[in-house]
């Protein structure tokens, strides 16, 4: 039995919410099931959530403009999501995962697999943490990253990020001169079983390197490969 976890299910159809509700509480899962965007920000501002089922397509606030609120949020952007909706097109994936979902499933859906699905992302958080324990104050060059605070300045100034920005910035930190694949930063920061194109991953690093500026040149593209972080401006501390 798996040790219970609050998860926020936010889903607008009732059969569909009760369903997924079903399926994670024979797991052991806790839940919570609401119907709107509105009721979803209610409840993450008055309680502890561990992990968010979200669907895109719902009344009033849609499923995007929360993950946008919970991402931009210092008190929330920590909050696995999984997004969860009929909305298949990968731009509309790209445009999901840009927002900061840490997982997007398409209906209709294998309860199975969504559960394998929550499992991972609930570890690879966890890992996360753990692998970026020793990175709570890093400066490479003319950044400075904050993991405690979620923050990233350049020469001072706070630049914004999405939370997929952040830990792809994170990642390539982790280890300065280190070639990081495609595939290894989709599995670092958004877990193996996710269905994404590199395509996605080359978007992250463009945008990246336009909010870090001149910064942004140090993040290296390895033609070919994938990415790494310029390892000889690399000054940490702890």
């Amino acid at each position: 039995m798996v040790a219970k976890t609050p998860i926020l299910i936010v889903e607008d159809e009732r059969q569909i919410g009760e369903l997924v509700r079903l399926n994670l509480h024979r797991e052991g899962y806790q839940t919570h099931l609401v119907e709107s965007g509105e009721e979803a920000l209610r409840y993450l501002a008055a309680h502890d959530v561990l992990l968010v089922v979200l669907d895109l397509m719902l009344p009033g606030i849609d499923g995007k403009e929360v993950c946008r609120q919970l991402k931009w949020n210092q008190q929330t952007r920590h909050i696995p999501i999984i997004m969860l909706t009929a909305k298949g097109e990968e731009s509309d994936i790209v445009s999901g995962l840009e927002l900061g979902a840490d997982d997007y499933m398409v209906k209709p859906f294998s309860a199975k697999v969504l559960i394998a699905r929550i499992r991972k992302a609930l570890r690879c958080d966890e890992t996360m943490t753990t692998r970026m324990d020793s990175l709570s104050h890093t400066r490479i060059g003319s950044i400075q990253i904050d993991k405690d605070r979620h923050e990233v300045c350049v020469n001072g100034i706070p630049v914004n990020m999405t939370g997929s920005e952040f830990k792809i910035l994170m990642f390539l930190a982790s280890r300065p001169g280190f070639v990081r694949t495609r595939e290894q930063i989709i599995e670092a920061t958004h877990g193996s079983r996710v269905v994404m194109s590199s395509r996605t991953v080359d978007v992250h690093i463009t945008s990246l390197r336009r909010k870090l500026g001149e910064a942004g040149d140090l993040i290296e593209t390895i033609r070919g490969v994938g990415y790494r972080m310029e390892e000889s401006s690399r000054m940490a501390g702890r």
